[in-house]
């Protein structure tokens, strides 16, 4: 059975319902104890039992909610289900896309207002891209296996010898939320930043101390390429042959993205090449099938969907959406709503 908090004696018991759709081990690792008690003070809260968060479950856990936290594991909510809850007005999503949690018309058309948490997730994904960056120019792995088997010293150090980054030139295509974080990082170590966003004017380039230039042109001239734009349909396979062909030997190529931007068999056809590196954390297929032929190429990094975790970003994100549960109560804006003008460029 869910679980609901009693309000106090000095609490109307007419307060707003608001529902926790996340499983009970999802729930500790997102709500810190804090926020879910600023929570309390202001609505009862419905949370969901061991077992019992799934699509079927959704009308009586939301029954009379006005509002709801969801996450990774919650079920989709249809239009059909929308119908039955006329009191359901708000879904604070404690983690970054929500075109697969709601219908997107109730969303365009002020029908169900909804806020997300991917502003937390921007500093664990650029902290993730600038470490593996760093490992890739100075190989503390390789050089902690050679000294570890007994190689010589000085070869050691010298088959290995890093780069710095701030001598490398970075191209960042898409200059969104989390593409402007990581330029602030790359810039911050003194690299040289090329940025292809067609959305980006050259004086908002030159505000953030970028070069504007084409999507080619960065893949031509950059020793490293971060990829940072949504999965819509005009950034579908958006990263093809074509530039891949262009990238520098001895270039790496990170994603930290979305898998569908990047035509997946041009990209495996390139490494096979192997004059390049990849640092892939997404893919078209997740989790990535146990066969990919990635998880055979040396010169791919790989990882599982895993820079935008960390155990505070979880908990910034719980965190951020109950805040935005308690302004949406005391009738305040938003500060993480996604509009339709969000929601047409969002991943």
């Amino acid at each position: 059975m869910s679980t609901e908090s009693k309000p106090s004696a000095s609490l109307s018991t007419s307060r707003p319902t608001v529902a926790i759709l996340l499983t009970p081990a999802m729930r500790k690792q997102v709500v810190p104890p804090a926020a879910e008690e600023k929570l309390a003070a202001v609505a009862n809260i419905r949370a969901a039992a061991e077992g019992e968060l799934s699509t079927e479950n959704l009308p009586r856990l939301l029954e009379g909610a006005t509002a709801a936290i969801t996450g990774w594991g919650t079920p989709s909510l249809d239009e059909l289900l929308l119908a039955r809850l006329p009191s359901l007005k708000l879904l604070a999503h404690a983690a970054g896309s929500v075109r697969k949690l709601a219908p997107l018309a109730a969303i365009e058309e002020g029908r169900l207002q909804v806020t997300h948490a991917a502003s937390q997730i921007g500093s664990s994904v650029v902290e993730f891209v600038i470490s593996q960056t760093l490992s890739f120019l100075r190989n503390p792995s390789k050089l902690n296996d050679g000294m570890k088997a007994g190689e010589s010293w000085f070869d050691l150090r010298e088959r290995y010898l890093g780069r710095l980054l701030g001598a490398q030139t970075v191209g960042v295509v898409g200059a969104g939320y989390v593409g402007r974080l990581m330029i602030g990082l790359f810039r911050a170590f003194g690299a040289r930043v090329l940025v292809s966003d067609p959305y980006l004017s050259v004086g908002q380039a030159a505000e953030l101390g970028v070069e504007l230039c084409d999507l080619n042109d960065l893949f031509r001239s950059s020793d490293i390429v971060s990829l940072h734009v949504p999965s819509l349909p005009e950034t579908h396979r958006m990263i093809g042959e074509a530039q891949l062909a262009l990238l520098r030997d001895g270039a790496l190529f990170i994603n930290t993205a979305r898998g569908t931007i990047v035509d997946e068999t041009a990209l495996i056809e390139a490494l096979q090449q192997n004059r390049f590196t990849a640092i892939l954390d997404v893919y078209e297929n997740e989790p990535l099938p146990a066969d990919s032929i990635f998880r055979t190429l040396t010169n791919a990094i790989i990882s599982p969907h895993a820079a935008g975790h960390t155990v505070e970003t979880r908990l910034r994100q719980g965190s951020a959406a109950v805040d935005e549960v308690c302004l949406f109560l005391a009738g305040k804006p938003l500060r993480y709503e996604v509009t339709k003008s969000i929601l047409a460029t969002m991943a």
